[in-house]
């Protein structure tokens, strides 16, 4: 059982040595992003705020002005506004990629615009360059490995701290640090022990959540989900039957082509419809590419209660071809969509923010306290000094493991690897490394030791 205790220790130093940059740039990012909300509203006041005044416009009222403003490309989707937000309505365009659009901000209270932008999945700018700062750092599709770096090693640096921090305090002693000690690394070690006692459940959760939209890990998740029917249901926007045209102000029933665009005048209707089957709320309105395909109303509520209710209607008769209800999707679905408005800070407004924005900076405190130990332990002897404090002893600790304990470690270890690929392959080089330094070392050491023999009497 001597292996575990230097075996974690070694792990945890390297480990918070080599991947506490990387999760402390995310800490700080994330803390920038996660008051992105306020941020928006101050920026874009005029294009997202409007005043209250009477009773909205027709929705389709609000298309013709937004579509006057932007007379290029098709209308893809609408936000509905309403109290004092604008609704918004996106526009497709050869020069961007599906992911971007023209989105015009229409005042509901008297069909003006107030402005557009060019947004990302319904992102303002500002909001997808935080965004982009936060996953990928502005690097591309090298820069996501970053944050997936930290969240594949994130869960190991709190549950080994944890663990390091029982085997020397246990008990209440682990609640608070020491504040007996005097000034140096044992007073250190308490603040940094002791407050990420108190952050290991966040950061749990931070790491699981985040790792779920990952590259790599990402990929393993949906897969697992998929396997276990835990996948978010989506309703279906085909049409059966022939091909029939969108009725407009007074209704219709003419056949039209399978390519004709949809009437935006039909949005009214299908307003009425959602509103009748109980569609409240934030939504979006999705518009369908042509008569053989039905309209989505998707509520997009984050808020807790979550509200992701969702109908397709067939813009032609008004009637509802397919559902789909948050209540009965299942519970894995249910509890990645919790955990993404978590991690985003919508689940819980603004106490949702704050707690994150607080477990973010006690974070970066547990990130600086611990390079504070590493400097505080150096050797200070004028014959002996050092920048800093040399790693913990403890080179091929693995192998004093007990045999059951190698016997169901690896396999588990193989397994979560394979999982989180960026914690499996770091691990692997860090085991590999630690074996090849340790035999040069101990080749060094033989040689040393070989005693010389005297030269022979007379030569």
């Amino acid at each position: 059982m001597s292996g575990f205790g230097p075996l974690l220790l070694r792990l945890h130093f390297y480990a918070g040595l080599f991947v506490a940059p990387f999760v402390l740039l995310a800490a700080l990012t994330g803390i920038a992003y996660v008051f992105t909300p306020q941020l928006e509203r101050a920026v874009y006041a005029d294009e997202l705020a409007v005043s209250p005044a009477g009773p909205a416009r027709p929705l389709s009222e609000q298309l013709a002005a937004a579509r006057a403003t932007h007379p290029a490309g098709d209308i893809t989707a609408v936000r509905p506004g309403s109290g004092e937000r604008t609704t918004q309505v996106d526009f497709s365009s050869p020069e961007l990629d599906s992911e971007h659009q023209h989105t015009v901000y229409v005042n509901p209270y008297d069909a003006r615009v107030t402005g557009q932008l060019t947004t990302w999945w319904a992102s303002t700018p500002l909001r997808t360059w935080f965004d982009d700062m936060h996953t990928h750092l502005h690097l591309g599709s090298v820069g996501y490995y970053y944050s997936e770096f930290a969240a594949s090693w994130l869960w190991v640096l709190a549950l080994g701290g944890v663990a390091l921090w029982w085997r020397r305090q246990r008990g209440k002693r682990m609640l608070r640090p020491d504040l007996a000690a005097k000034k140096g690394v044992r007073r250190t070690r308490g603040w940094h022990a002791s407050t990420g006692l108190w952050l290991s459940v966040g950061l749990l959760f931070l790491s699981v959540t985040g790792l779920t939209w990952s590259n790599l890990a990402g990929e393993n998740f949906n897969a697992a989900v998929d396997a276990l029917r835990g996948s978010r249901p989506a309703v279906s926007a085909e049409l059966s039957g022939a091909a029939v045209a969108p009725a407009g102000h007074h209704g219709g029933g003419a056949t039209a082509p399978a390519g004709t665009p949809a009437d935006p005048a039909v949005i009214d209707r299908v307003m009425q419809v959602a509103g009748a089957n109980g569609l409240d709320g934030p939504i979006s309105v999705t518009l369908p590419a042509d008569a053989t395909t039905a309209w989505t109303v998707t509520q997009e509520d984050g808020l807790w209660p979550v509200r992701r209710d969702s109908i397709a209607v067939d813009g032609a008769t008004g009637a509802i071809t397919d559902r789909s209800d948050f209540a009965d999707w299942p519970l894995m679905a249910k509890f990645t969509q919790w955990g993404i408005y978590a991690h985003m800070g919508d689940l819980f407004g603004l106490a949702n923010q704050l707690l994150l924005a607080a477990l973010a900076l006690g974070l970066i405190c547990v990130i600086v306290w611990g390079y504070r130990m590493w400097w505080q332990r150096r050797p200070t002897r004028a014959d002996r000094r050092a920048l800093v404090g040399a790693p913990p002893v403890g080179r091929g600790a693995w192998q004093q493991l007990p045999p059951w304990a190698i016997a169901v470690g690896v396999p588990v270890i193989f397994a979560i690897g394979w999982a989180l690929p960026l914690f499996g392959l770091p691990l692997a080089a860090f085991l590999l490394a630690d074996v090849v330094i340790g035999a040069v070392r101990g080749r060094r050491a033989d040689r040393s030791e070989v005693p010389v023999s005297p030269a022979p009497a007379g030569s």
